[in-house]
């Protein structure tokens, strides 16, 4: 007698988005603020997906649309304004982890600048300092093993390629060639100082 297959279960069609009403687009922004930090335009951008979905599956009149737009700046407002969003916060957190990172200061302005940023709050979050600079480029040459952090002995071609991959970066010429130059201990000392601050 033959073995019997399972049954396969049945495919259920796809479920009907909700209308993006201003009580279920609330309660979408605190489930992705549980998940996610966002920018006030960060979510924004995510309601604009979600509000292109569901016009896209259902076809509404383009008043329906701007409703739902309008709902969605309305409900934003109320978070910023009852501080579950905070943009300030928000960019001084990511500059102070992106510049943990290595990240140079220029490539942190254009993140944060990309995230909806605005150039005072950028400016407020990161704040000119020369000797996080040179320990973010010293970051970065410690993982590419550029400068002090090099096994092999320097050579005119290998020192240029290493401005290269740190101006591209973002990083100075000057801020480059003083990571460059730097000491192995200073370097490892200036590491530390950024990872510790």
């Amino acid at each position: 007698m033959a073995a019997r297959r399972p049954s396969r279960p049945a495919v259920r069609p796809p479920a009907m988005p909700a209308t993006p009403d201003r009580a279920g687009l609330h309660n979408a922004a605190i489930r992705h603020l549980a998940r996610y930090a966002t920018t006030a335009s960060g979510l924004l951008r995510a309601f604009s997906r979600r509000i292109d979905r569901w016009s896209r599956a259902t076809q509404p009149e383009p008043e329906a649309i701007a409703t739902a737009h309008q709902a969605a700046r309305e409900v934003i407002s109320a978070l910023v304004a009852s501080g579950l969003i905070d943009d300030q916060a928000y960019a001084a957190m990511r500059a102070k982890s992106l510049t943990r990172a290595g990240r140079s200061r220029r490539a942190v302005e254009a993140h944060l600048a990309q995230r909806g940023i605005d150039g005072d709050m950028v400016r407020a979050a990161l704040p000119e300092d020369p000797d996080a600079e040179l320990a973010a480029a010293l970051l970065l040459a410690r993982k590419r093993r550029l400068g002090p952090f090099t096994t092999t002995e320097p050579d005119a071609e290998a020192h240029h390629r290493a401005l290269g991959i740190l101006a591209r970066a973002g990083f100075t010429q000057d801020t480059a060639r003083r990571a460059l130059a730097a000491e192995i201990n200073e370097a490892e000392a200036r590491i530390a100082k950024l990872r510790r601050d």
